[in-house]
């Protein structure tokens, strides 16, 4: 019975436009699937629904939690009053959209005091606001430059009923004719998260097209002397478009972390579809096409699979880590891995048929190699060869050089700083969060911390009373937190500033409380929320405020039967940190797991664990590098151990089967581990080369978050052809030393 590969083989010789077609079925689903890609921002790419914090933000968010879209008006002068009369007609209007809780504003402030109607002249209008509390108007009129209104929205409003509510909003103004002077923008967290999708769309095609560019640059530099080199580009594009396509299919989003996949992808893909072209030029220049393609399909079919494979598994890892758009990025990859493989395998042996492939004759290539054995590829070779030669020959000094500087990098990864805030991935410049910024310096901070208080029954005097002792307290003993809104304190304010003793005065005073106020703190008898207003705070200090609370929660001991959790967004982001810190360790510790059980499962050998040596070391120098350049870790970066594993394996494996070749054929450990570097590493050098060049493009992307990551990822493929052409042979001599394959020849010194 054939194995996989000769039957394929088989078939493209044999039938090859029934292979085509069955290709061409498959890349039109694919394009189906093309339109059903979606993108997703918010907090379901940071937290998982299914674990109990995730539950609980989703319960939260869907019982009380309500995003608030701001409108801030700006003129020589606020207070004149045809300003006021449009901001009041507006008002009017909005309150009337669906999903649509409240709208408040200063001319509510202005209305109240003057019995109902909005005063008619400047100078009333003075008055009134001289009258009022100073943080009222501080807060609702920052200047005579700027006003604010507020639309908060109804309680679980889902994102795409915002987008919704704010589209509607976006048309009321562009009709409602503002008088001359005025100018009206839209901001909040729902109008960040529109233009943050915006941007990410525009970013995704950039990035790509910038990607496709620079390996179109780097296949006509490094490729040229064979014919169709452009080939590689066309089935990068392929696998490129197959991979969004199942995205679409399996319904995965594309997240600010997801974006970061596709240049990755093309850096990795270009590699296979080199190799597979390669080695297809070679064989067809000593043999006829179905020849070639046999040879190319099950001789390189098989070593490139256990390559991707191990890239794959390291991809795989992401999976198993706490975010769920790094989840995503890990899926994406893999998908992505497989199709840009498939797609090598298939169109270079389909494609030579199709064009009756030809090789290129020494004149016809762009640089010809001269008959002297002197150009650049030879002369690089060569280096290549004894620089492999003399590693092999004294292993121990390398491998202890390399291990005290990987040492040294994992020590400095522990002080790389962690990001977990959104607002700090995107572009410094975007408008939506230079508006965020001015409504945070004008209102002070928009976030709020919730705590959920869950008991029998949290109207009881005793709960009620420890609800009030706590939201005090909190108030008194922690300078970040602003102020406390509870259902004591509508109950004391209902009450005349005094909480009830008994059940029935509390059943009285609730009853007088408007259902629309008493729903955003009450869920029933058994649940209740206080929402603590805070200062504008970086995350870590926001982290250690949230711990700081959880432990004064149980330090004021709340009666029995009453449980205390912390949730909301600030809660989610500081989380986040934690999250980020731990979970890098661990995928990468389980990308290790991966890659050796997979390579003792198919080499069945103790040397099988020789391409994972390098590769630890790889790791540990991306943790200086992150140091040494002022990089932080965030949800991208995080994910850095696990795909150097999926990256650098590829080349060691490489590496450690040519010389396995070379030793079936009888050559001694020294000689065969110089003629697999001089062999293969040119050929991984070019490769890793074109690799930069694709993630690079990650580079030149605005969002923070990704560029910082084009920046390592670079960096790490520069660390991985140091790992396997450096360190790789120290490791095999002395895998080949100590399994018995370490005589050297008689008179043995470095080659010429």
């Amino acid at each position: 019975m054939k194995n996989p590969y000769e039957w394929l083989a088989a078939a493209i010789n044999n039938h090859t436009w029934t292979v085509a077609g069955v290709a061409a079925a498959i890349f039109i689903l694919a394009c189906f699937g093309l339109s059903m890609v979606s993108m997703q921002t918010g907090d379901d790419t940071y937290v998982d629904k299914a674990t109990p914090r995730g539950a609980l933000l989703s319960h939260y968010t869907e019982t009380y939690g309500s995003d608030a879209i701001m409108l801030i008006y700006e003129a020589d002068s606020v207070r004149s009053p045809e300003i006021l009369r449009y901001i009041d007609h507006l008002q009017e209007d909005l309150r009337n959209e669906r999903y649509v809780d409240t709208v408040s504003g200063v001319v509510d402030l202005l209305k109240q005091a003057n019995g109902g109607t909005l005063p008619s002249s400047k100078a009333e209008i003075d008055g009134i606001i001289g009258q009022a509390p100073p943080e009222m108007v501080e807060r609702m009129l920052p200047s005579d430059l700027m006003t604010i209104s507020v639309i908060a929205l109804e309680p679980g409003v889902t994102l795409e009923a915002q987008m919704q509510v704010l589209g509607n909003i976006e048309s009321a103004i562009a009709i409602s004719e503002p008088p001359p002077g005025l100018a009206v923008t839209v901001s909040g967290n729902p109008a960040f998260s529109k233009e943050m999708e915006e941007e990410m769309g525009g970013q995704m095609g950039v990035l790509i097209l910038a990607a496709m560019l620079l390996m179109v640059l780097a296949v006509m530099l490094l490729f040229s002397h064979v014919r169709y080199s452009l080939l590689p580009v066309g089935i990068v594009a392929v696998g490129l478009i197959m991979t969004f396509g199942f995205m679409g299919l399996f319904g995965i989003p594309v997240s600010m972390v997801v974006i970061g996949a596709f240049p990755v992808l093309i850096g990795i893909g270009i590699d296979y579809a080199i190799q597979f072209h390669a080695r297809f030029d070679e064989e067809i220049r000593r043999g006829t096409i179905p020849e070639a393609i046999w040879a190319t399909v099950t001789q390189m079919g098989p070593s490139v699979l256990v390559a991707m494979s191990a890239t794959a598994l390291g991809f795989v890892a992401m999976l198993f880590g706490p975010v769920p758009m790094v989840g995503d990025f890990g899926i994406v990859c893999t998908i992505g891995v497989v199709s840009c493989y498939v797609a090598a395998l298939v169109i270079v042996p389909v494609f030579a048929i199709a064009t009756r492939y030809r090789p290129k004759k020494e004149g016809e290539t762009t640089n010809p190699t001269p008959k002297s054995g002197n150009s650049f590829i030879e002369r690089y070779d060569r280096f290549l060869g004894r620089l492999a030669y003399t590693v092999a020959k004294y292993p121990l000094p390398v491998i202890l050089l390399f291990a005290v500087v990987a040492a040294g990098g994992f020590h400095l990864d522990q002080s790389v700083p962690i990001s977990a805030d959104e607002k700090t991935f995107v572009p410094d410049d975007m408008p939506a969060l230079q508006d965020l910024e001015k409504i945070t310096r004008t209102m002070g901070s928009t976030s709020t911390i919730p705590v959920v208080v869950i008991a029998d029954d949290v109207l009881s005097p005793d709960t009620l009373a420890w609800i009030d002792r706590f939201g005090v307290y909190e108030q008194e003993h922690n300078d970040k937190i602003t102020g406390v809104t509870s259902i004591a304190t509508l109950v004391r304010q209902y009450n005349n500033g005094v909480l009830p003793s008994t059940e029935r005065e509390v059943d009285s005073v609730i009853a007088r409380i408007p259902e629309s106020t008493l729903k955003r703190h009450l869920n029933g008898n058994m649940e209740t929320v206080l929402e603590f207003s805070t200062v504008n705070m970086e995350m870590s200090v926001a982290r250690d405020l949230i711990g700081r609370m959880q432990s004064d929660a149980v330090w004021n001991n709340p009666p029995a039967g009453v449980t205390v959790k912390i949730t909301g967004q600030l809660e989610m982001f500081a989380a986040l940190m934690d999250d980020i810190s731990e979970s890098k360790t661990f995928m990468t510790l389980l990308g290790f797991a991966f890659i050796l059980g997979f390579m003792i499962l198919v080499y069945r050998k103790f040397r099988a664990i020789s391409p994972v040596i390098p590769i630890v070391f790889i790791v540990g120098w991306n943790g200086a590098i992150m140091y040494l350049l002022g990089l932080e870790y965030t949800p991208l970066t995080a994910v850095l151990g696990s795909m150097t594993i999926g990256v650098a394996s590829e080349y060691t494996i490489l590496i450690m089967e040519r010389c396995e070749e070379e030793l079936a054929r009888g050559m001694e450990f020294l000689d065969a581990i110089q003629t697999a570097v001089q062999k293969i590493g040119t050929a991984i050098t070019v490769s890793g080369l074109t690799t930069v060049f694709g993630f690079s493009a990650l580079t030149l992307s605005t969002f923070n978050i990704i560029s910082n990551f084009g920046i390592v990822t670079v960096i790490t493929v520069g660390f991985s052809l140091v790992g396997a052409i450096v360190v790789m042979p120290a490791v095999l001599a002395l895998m080949y030393r100590y399994t018995g394959r370490s005589r050297v020849p008689a008179g043995a010194g470095v080659p010429e």
